[in-house]
């Protein structure tokens, strides 16, 4: 039976990281545990940054964004000295296993931390929602509402102008945020890297529309193609439309996590607690089909995640 365990946040942050060190720590409470917080990710666990956490410790942290234990990149816990460090600091501790939220370059340094006999396992917390393993990551639907509700907002000044506005929104090697949120927003266009685009098309598009009584647009870029400024400047010079940029940035990290991100976050992190409780390590925790499941690390960190080419055809296909 494992009896110490630790919690850490790594990587980029996403609403519900907090909702999940809850879970874990009050899962493992109540299985007779002792849990312990690692703040800033691996830096904190080099540094022995680390604290014992009670039921009380995660009061109030379930509505908020962010991360109570912090996060940080840590370039040297991809040393062998510095898992060395991290392995020592763990074994003064007694820390027998450790979760880890966050996306695949945290569950690359569990992998390598579970090697030198730290039980680890994984939570996909990212907001990009591209970690192939599972479905659905923790963040994921709190930054689409984000997305969503500031593209509604400037679609209402978009609409007082005349005017077509680019949004990019994040999702820096996937474009499930821009193709989502560019139905939900009744997008003119999706672009993201998985599909390829053609601006004359879509200024032909736009002056067909406008044509047939349009007279506002929206243009939802992922933040992988980049280039948003330079994408209005072409589509205003072909369209004559007035077209400006506006790059969402890191406000869609933030915000009170959806219901689905609450539930979603407590059902990874109970399921993880279960895990290392029954010594079992070197897993990542994942959603397949609506059911909570386990991989191999090196297992998850290899799959591939296709691309809803489906949905990406009825943005096009409807947005005009």
């Amino acid at each position: 039976m494992i009896k110490k365990i630790g919690v850490l946040t790594s990587g980029g942050d996403a609403p519900g990281m907090n909702t999940a060190v809850r879970a874990v720590v009050r899962t493992a409470i109540s299985k007779g545990m002792e849990v312990y917080g690692i703040r800033r990710g691996y830096v904190g666990l080099i540094n022995g940054d680390i604290f014992q956490m009670d039921a009380r410790s995660v009061s109030d942290i379930i509505h908020r964004g962010g991360t109570m234990l912090y996060t940080a990149r840590c370039p040297e816990f991809r040393t062998e000295e510095g898992l060395d460090k991290a392995k020592a600091k763990c074994e003064e501790l007694g820390l027998e296993g450790i979760v880890v939220i966050g996306g695949d370059g945290s569950f690359r340094g569990a992998a390598d931390l579970s090697a030198r006999g730290i039980l680890c396992v994984g939570l996909p917390g990212t907001i990009d929602n591209d970690i192939a393993c599972t479905e659905y990551t923790i963040g994921y639907d709190t930054a689409m509402n984000t997305a969503m509700e500031l593209v509604d907002k400037l679609r209402d000044t978009s609409q007082s102008h005349d005017r077509c506005t680019v949004v990019e929104v994040m999702g820096r090697n996937a474009g499930y945020i821009a193709v989502n949120t560019g139905i939900a927003c009744g997008s003119i266009e999706v672009i993201t890297k998985e599909v390829p685009y053609d601006l004359d098309a879509l200024a032909k598009k736009m002056l067909e529309a406008k044509k047939n009584g349009k007279q506002n647009f929206i243009v939802v870029v992922a933040e992988g193609i980049g280039n948003s400024n330079e994408i209005a400047k072409i589509i205003e010079e072909k369209t004559h439309i007035e077209t400006r940029a506006t790059i969402l940035g890191h406000v869609q990290r933030g915000g009170s996590p959806t219901v689905r991100d609450r539930v979603a976050a407590t059902q990874f992190a109970h399921y993880a607690v279960g895990l290392l409780e029954q010594g079992i390590g070197n897993r990542v925790v994942g959603m397949q089909k609506g059911e909570i499941v386990d991989f191999d690390i090196q297992e998850a960190l290899a799959m591939k995640k296709p691309y809803d080419i489906e949905l990406h055809k009825i943005a096009e296909e409807i947005g005009f």
